[in-house]
């Protein structure tokens, strides 16, 4: 297996594995809270327009999961999921220092994994590359 088959693998683990995690975070928020909870939450949090938030940070985090775990438009998924994340850090977890539970060592490490994704594409075993080979 030559170097650039490898990273090409090493790309589709981590779009994979990230887009589990979005995908869990999403379903949990339109499955289990609601976007009515998922609103109340952010207001709480002093997040502008939580209904609208809601809404958006929701269908990011499950629609992105889903295309990420796919390989399917792995740039704009990735780079959708990483502004969540930007806003994430900025609005909710910056004010609670750099250490998990509530710091922003996780959701910084996410955006670092989209940001990744979004200059690299979707790498091997992705719906796009499939498409590209055929064309």
């Amino acid at each position: 297996m030559d170097n650039s088959n490898m990273r090409s693998w090493g790309i589709a683990i981590l779009r994979v594995i990230v887009g589990i995690v979005f995908l869990m975070h999403g379903s949990q928020k339109l499955f289990t809270f609601g976007f009515h909870g998922v609103a109340g939450m952010f207001g709480h949090m002093g997040i502008p327009l939580p209904a609208v938030a809601a809404v958006v940070v929701t269908l990011v985090e499950f629609l992105g999961g889903l295309a990420l775990i796919a390989g399917l438009a792995t740039r704009v998924a990735a780079a959708l999921l990483a502004i969540d994340m930007a806003g994430a850090i900025l609005f909710v977890h910056a004010k609670n220092g750099f250490f998990s539970p509530m710091g922003y060592e996780f959701p910084l490490t996410l955006l670092a994994s989209c940001v990744c994704l979004m200059l690299a594409g979707g790498g091997a075993c992705s719906v796009e590359g499939i498409f590209r080979r055929k064309a």
